[in-house]
């Protein structure tokens, strides 16, 4: 979810400081790629079965953030039904317009920090996105060290799924630290974002991948540089980075409303705007 501005769109990798380049296409293919059902143990679950929201997964980030969460947002998360609640099997999370603090929106945002945390693993969810202009879905992971001994972007985060706007495209990408902040990323274009699919990565010591529907689509290179100390890179060339990704992370879901990087609503903007999650899952390697 923290952004920067997009610069350009490149084939080539390319990450700058401060800088946010996506790509189309898909590395380190020489990885064979996990076959789900023969290798891998579901180790965690929220199903969304039961009639209300599981407080032993999920708490709430509340309020307006310091500048609007970092991207100039304009909702106010609250812990109400009104914005999150389950419904016919389903976490429901809802951006309204409505007057609210200092706000003219509300929605929620739920994490599971200090809850249910992982490192490593495939971690997925089955979700059907609201898609109008200045709408922001996201299904996310940051470190477990944020807003503890490390603030972002030291803590490190993974993007598994991100779409903006009215956009077909699914943003799938890393944030960390390098002498300021770095980002690698790529996107899939799809059909009907408003119909489910489900999004996941694959995290392993040496690589993330990124999946829509099991059709894999971006590949993050952060295996051990050296076995003999703690760095580590993120690279196809020499892309380096530090230990963020090789420690626990927790899960965040929710919807935004306007920010840096899809604008804010106009009058074509329909609300409420919903967003639908049939399920999170966590697998681990047999």
């Amino acid at each position: 979810m923290k952004k920067f501005n997009i610069k350009s769109i490149l084939i080539s990798v390319l990450i700058i400081s401060s800088q946010i380049i996506f790509t189309n296409c898909t590395y380190a293919d020489d990885i064979a790629d996990s076959n789900k059902n023969n290798s891998l143990k579901l180790i965690w679950s929220d199903e969304f079965d039961g009639d209300t929201i599981n407080t032993n997964n999920w708490t709430y980030d509340i309020g307006k953030g310091s500048s609007g969460w970092g991207n100039n947002e304009l909702q106010y998360y609250t812990n109400r039904n009104d914005n999150s609640r389950i419904e016919n099997g389903n976490l429901i999370i809802e951006a309204k317009k409505e007057n609210f603090g200092d706000s003219q929106y509300t929605s929620a945002r739920l994490k599971s920090k200090g809850l249910q945390e992982f490192t490593y693993g495939r971690i997925e969810a089955r979700m059907k996105l609201p898609s109008d202009q200045g709408i922001w879905p996201a299904f996310w992971m940051l470190g477990s060290s944020f807003n503890g001994d490390e603030d972002w972007p030291y803590c490190g985060e993974i993007d598994i799924m991100e779409n903006v706007s009215k956009q077909k495209d699914i943003y799938g990408s890393i944030h960390w630290n390098n002498n300021g902040p770095n980002t690698f990323g790529s996107k899939l274009s799809i059909e009907n974002v408003e119909d489910y699919h489900v999004y996941a990565i694959e995290w392993t010591p040496s690589y993330i991948k990124w999946y829509v529907d099991d059709v894999l689509y971006n590949t993050a290179i952060i295996g051990p540089l050296s076995l003999n100390n703690n760095s580590y890179y993120i690279s196809n060339d020499t892309i380096k980075s530090n230990e963020a990704f090789h420690k626990p992370f927790f899960l965040l879901l929710n919807v935004a409303v306007g920010g840096n990087w899809p604008k804010s609503p106009d009058n074509t903007t329909k609300f409420p705007a919903k967003m639908y999650v049939d399920y999170v899952r966590v697998y681990e390697s047999n």
